[in-house]
């Protein structure tokens, strides 16, 4: 559950896309192919840790290389972090393709939903190389100013999911019916659709990160460059691994009250990862912007993209949650259909919701005091909210109070982690001079 505003614009269609494949085996299959399927999100979650940590780290080099108009560093910058992402990937690929059940038996996967949960895990994890690439190019693009390339390419791969989960469940046109492994294998076709449309578009448009010879002569470990790159994307990197295994300890306790649990579980996540989107967005538009600033040289607007930050996540957060409180039950009815999962999902939901406000509160603290390369406090911070918080209150209270425990242990972790990110930023991060990495 860990989820310029236009700059992220893009990010409800990677949802729309991940959600209508929900509703579709929901409806189409049923609570059991829910089920099966979100078992592979906290673990794809894990694996994509070392991009996502390589995409902040990146992002902070390229908003400052932007922002000081040198282009030439941007592509360089690009061009290394590339190359170690895809390596990265095809270790995961092998790892993943080879392992996929034994990783499914030490998560405790419910045996009635096991091989459809396996097949899912191996098909997606097969694919990290081409995820890392899209990650990457995502943010490297929202870096520079361009939030309108990725929107649009996302539209093409949401709208080709869209086809291709339901053909393939039903096997129309000829097509094999492939059941759970469905959703999967039309979210690998859909980003490969994706990524070609990317390409033929940089190209036709002569943008200076389209991949052309020009780009590929940088695709190399470039490690003058990746050893800064690697030193601010390591601590966010290092947060979301453990983040993963926290999610990962947390699916491992929901899994031991039955796959009715589980898809709870998923249905959960995927309602609150819309609620969290404008937390999401205005933390990364916060850093980002900050990068630009600082590279600019123009220091004094990093207040101002602060306290707007944190007004923006109020108001548009909040709206947000308000909505789902009061369509709750319609929004859970359209991935579930059986009574009872639908009555427990909206109490864990209920739970949780509100508490997202603290936690995009606690991301534009962050995002800002990152995009001056300040990564490693922000995310020890982090690391011990969620070591010392959410994973001892939810393994306390599912023992004491049974699977609500589970989820008051998120509120609780995301008001300790905005609590630690204010103490630091007000008594320690603003009394140090900013100045732009070295480039």
């Amino acid at each position: 559950m860990r989820a310029d505003l236009s700059t992220d614009a893009q990010k409800p269609f990677q949802a729309l896309s991940g959600t209508i494949n929900s509703i579709y085996l929901g409806q189409m299959i049923g609570v059991d192919a829910i089920a099966a399927a979100t078992v592979f999100f906290p673990l794809m979650f894990f694996f994509i840790a070392f991009v996502i940590g390589l995409s902040m780290g990146s992002t902070v080099l390229i908003g400052q290389a932007f922002g000081a108009k040198n282009f030439e560093r941007v592509r360089a910058v690009a061009g290394a972090t590339f190359a170690i992402a895809f390596l990265g990937g095809l270790v995961i690929a092998v790892i993943g393709g080879l392992f996929a059940p034994q990783i499914m038996s030490l998560l405790q996967v419910p045996a009635n939903i096991f091989d459809d949960a396996t097949n899912y895990a191996r098909i997606m994890l097969l694919s990290m190389p081409l995820f890392f690439v899209f990650i990457l190019y995502t943010s490297i693009l929202r870096g520079v100013g361009d939030s309108m390339t990725p929107l649009w390419t996302l539209i093409f791969s949401t709208l080709t999911g869209l086809i291709l989960t339901p053909a393939f469940i039903m096997g129309w046109g000829g097509l094999p019916k492939l059941g759970v492994p469905s959703a999967a294998v039309a979210s690998v076709l859909a980003l490969v659709v994706a990524l070609a449309w990317l390409s033929f578009y940089l190209i036709r448009r002569k943008d200076p990160l389209a991949p052309t010879p020009e780009l590929f002569a940088h695709v190399r470990l470039d490690w003058k460059i990746l050893k800064t790159v690697l030193r601010l994307g390591i601590p966010t990197g290092l947060q979301m691994v453990i983040m993963a295994l926290a999610e990962l300890v947390l699916l491992g306790l929901v899994n031991a009250y039955g796959s009715n649990a589980t898809a709870a579980y998923g249905a959960t996540n995927r309602v609150l990862s819309y609620v969290q989107f404008p937390a999401l967005s205005i933390g990364i538009t916060a850093s980002i912007l900050g990068a630009q600033a600082i590279g600019g040289g123009k220091i004094d607007r990093l207040a101002a993209i602060m306290k707007t930050g944190l007004a923006m996540n109020l108001v548009l957060t909040g709206i947000g949650v308000t909505i789902v409180y009061l369509l709750s039950r319609t929004i859970i009815s359209l991935f579930i259909t059986e009574p009872d999962v639908i009555a427990l999902t909206e109490r864990l939901l209920h739970i949780v919701l509100w508490s997202v406000v603290l936690f995009g509160w606690a991301t534009v603290f962050s995002g800002i005091m990152r995009a001056s390369g300040t990564v490693w406090a922000p995310v020890i911070l982090n690391v011990l909210a969620i070591a010392l918080v959410e994973v001892p209150i939810a393994t306390y209270l599912s023992e004491r109070i049974g699977i609500d425990g589970i989820w008051i242990a998120y509120p609780c972790a995301f008001a300790a982690m905005l609590i630690l990110q204010v103490c630091y930023y007000s008594f320690v991060w603003r009394r140090r001079p900013i100045v732009a990495i070295a480039q």
